[in-house]
């Protein structure tokens, strides 16, 4: 049989994404109806699916509200299911936001606070602390979107600037149950990272946030800066009383799809390798550790024989200095691309799982052996788009980008370099 890789790797990367459908993750986790009522609220972007999985499955009474990216939303009938801005928040996520929080007061311990969150939470969760306004958040997230700075670094700032996140939205709803569905896309399944830990004790601290922004050279606003150096400013700490009631349930993470995509791999007659499930660092320098690897498979056979799959996830991160477009799977493929300089018998997808790469139309991107040396007879180059951050128009130049919308779930980046003779 004739192994096509441009199949194969959308295969892959298809299994991926079914892998942590909310449809097909959320049911079996769905707690016992409670004596009182029963409150469903969340973000993220797959808080649409996830509200319309538990519509679907729930078999008494529901109410409630959640936040979604603009375009990720689902038909529900009981859930409100609001549309807002990511990745950076916008005044839509901040009244949702004000109205969640408002929901879940004033309830006994007979009720049930059903929390959904999956990545993107933390900027369509956008409700400023005193004292600081959204223009504020909108100002701090596109510098540190723009810095290099890691998503757990990120979310401590944003959680110390938040009135709902680090816990805060447990908290107010004591002494009802709460119950959270987590989609983790953040390395190491961390929950009190993924959407900045609405429900979740926090360990880091407002100094930390502002250590962080320091390191990235982020300028910080008066105002800001006395919020964070105020005590009023710190998030709910491990141990506090107010989350004895909260139990958080991870349903679907990173592992799980890479792990089906080995299963696509394993069946084409393709040894699969699962390098990591949670790989950070510049997309372009992690895009050379992963050509030098794959170089290695092909002539040597090493870290194992040809046919070979080398499977990653994780987030990877994008200092930007060009003006040109793209997320950080199309720079980690570009940069894969040239590193790898039109090296026959290795092929690539790159792709995050919620259909999204970055603020593009795309989820990523494929990469062929010959995709440079193409790009150069239509006048591209491809290491002249790279310096430029221009992935995403070089990708479309060759009719090599990955489209398939909202996929309406997020458990992170989905890279796959496939390895043949």
């Amino acid at each position: 049989m004739t192994l096509d890789p441009g199949k194969l790797l959308l295969d892959m990367f298809a299994a991926a994404v079914a892998a942590a459908a909310p449809e097909n993750r959320l049911p079996p986790h769905l707690p016992a109806r409670p004596k009182g009522r029963t409150i469903v609220v969340g973000a993220g972007k797959g808080a649409g699916a996830m509200a319309k999985a538990v519509e679907d499955a729930w078999d008494g009474p529901i109410e409630g509200l959640v936040v979604t990216r603009y375009g990720h939303g689902a038909p529900c009938k009981r859930i409100e299911v609001v549309e807002a801005g990511h990745p950076v928040p916008d005044a839509a996520g901040r009244e949702a936001a004000e109205r969640i929080l408002a929901m879940v007061q004033g309830l006994s311990a007979d009720d049930l606070v059903l929390c959904l969150i999956s990545g993107g939470g933390s900027s369509l969760l956008a409700l400023p602390a005193p004292g600081v306004s959204l223009a504020d958040k909108q100002g701090l997230n596109k510098a540190l979107l723009k810095s290099g700075a890691n998503i757990s670094e990120m979310n401590c700032v944003r959680k110390h600037l938040s009135a709902i996140k680090g816990g805060k939205l447990a908290a107010a709803a004591a002494p009802a149950r709460v119950c959270a569905l987590l989609i983790s896309d953040v390395p190491g399944d961390d929950p009190s990272v993924i959407a900045s830990g609405p429900t979740v004790a926090d360990p880091t601290t407002s100094a930390d946030a502002l250590a962080i922004l320091e390191k990235h050279a982020i300028a910080v606003p008066d105002n800001v800066r006395a919020w964070l150096e105020s005590p009023q400013s710190e998030t709910l700490k491990p141990g506090d009383p107010r989350l004895s009631g909260v139990e958080n349930v991870m349903i679907a993470t990173p592992q799980m799809s890479l792990d089906a995509a080995a299963e696509v791999a394993r069946a084409a007659g393709v040894a699969p390798m699962i390098l990591g499930n949670d790989i950070e660092g510049e997309a372009r320098e992690v895009a050379k550790v992963l050509a030098a690897i794959a170089r290695q498979a092909y002539h040597f056979g090493q870290p194992a024989p040809t046919p070979l799959a080398l499977i990653s996830g994780g987030e990877t991160t994008v200092t930007v200095r060009g003006s040109g477009r793209g997320g950080r799977n199309a720079e980690f493929l570009l940069a894969l691309g040239v590193a790898l300089d039109g090296h026959p018998g290795i092929s690539a997808l790159a792709a995050d799982t919620d259909g999204i790469d970055g603020t593009e139309d795309n989820a990523g991107a494929l990469l062929f052996p010959d995709s440079l040396a193409k790009a150069a007879t239509l006048g591209v180059s491809g290491k002249a788009r790279l310096a430029d951050n221009d992935g995403y128009s070089f990708f479309q130049s060759l009719g090599q980008l990955v489209v398939t919308g909202p996929t309406r779930t997020n458990v992170n980046d989905f890279r796959v370099i496939l390895v043949t003779r």
